[in-house]
């Protein structure tokens, strides 16, 4: 009886660990954000049409998009972040740093506190976002060739955007739903609505591509550019990378600069 005791204990205590990692796991709090979100666009009137979790084929795999609203006045390409503490970032970045700031008083030291700071990196999401811009004009190019596509980024949490230089939207959660409804001139007709909601429902294949694919993909793609920047040809454009001086060293940039900006070390 007492050793089955201790196995209920250890079955009880191990699936609290469980849960607890899966909370706190960057997944699940990038689904709480979505839900966040979502819950936020359902405010929006009726005629918004709202897609959550869109999968579309690029020429490297596939791109997740986590909301698109299609309305008269424009297209919106929504990239949501579940995070806490200061961001810093701006649009030329290849990745953007979280940093966290916890103090921490301990029972057997109360007069004393104890600061820690966490700092973790993750790819700049203007970058993602208005990447899903461009693939979402591609997706209907043939029938509206000057569809207008705004890419926004949204961060839910207890987040600190004051560091963000873009001239992209990267707003607070709470700002969402007024910088959608400033767009107000009317570029659509609902019948073009329909249509490319219909055009971009078509071309979804999340139903096939389960978030592990997803990721498979997102690696292949990774790797194919970088076979690529080796071979000394732009990721970009197909043009030739060439050696260049800066104000912060040696980099490599696109042969075809104006019109192709990529860079690389």
């Amino acid at each position: 009886m007492v050793i089955f005791q201790y196995i209920i204990i250890a079955v009880v205590v191990g699936g609290a660990i469980i849960l607890n990692r899966w909370y706190n796991s960057p997944k699940y709090k990038g689904k709480k954000g979505e839900k966040r979100i979502h819950n936020i666009l359902m405010q929006l009137p009726d005629y918004y049409v709202i897609l959550d979790d869109i999968v579309l084929k690029t020429n490297r795999g596939t791109t997740q998009i986590d909301h698109i609203i299609v309305s008269r006045y424009g297209v919106f390409a929504i990239e949501t972040k579940n995070y806490r503490g200061d961001i810093y970032g701006d649009d030329n970045r290849k990745e953007w740093t979280q940093l966290i700031v916890t103090e921490v008083t301990y029972a057997k030291k109360w007069w004393k506190t104890y600061t820690y700071v966490t700092k973790n990196h993750f790819y700049n999401p203007v970058k993602q976002s208005v990447g899903h811009a461009l693939r979402i004009k591609e997706v209907v190019v043939n029938a509206y060739p000057n569809l207008k596509v705004i890419p926004i980024v949204v961060f839910t949490g207890n987040v600190n955007l004051s560091n963000i230089v873009s001239k992209y939207q990267v707003i607070y959660e709470e700002s969402l739903l007024e910088v959608i409804q400033g767009y107000k001139a009317i570029s659509m007709t609902d019948a073009d609505v329909q249509k490319i909601v219909c055009t971009l429902v078509s071309n979804n294949v999340r139903p096939a591509v389960n978030d592990r694919q997803h990721v498979k993909n997102l690696r292949l793609a990774a790797q194919e550019v970088r076979t690529t920047i080796i071979s000394g040809i732009c990721p970009k454009c197909g043009g030739h990378l060439v050696e260049r001086n800066g104000k912060y060293g040696t980099f490599y940039g696109c042969s075809n600069y104006p019109n192709c900006r990529f860079t690389t070390k």
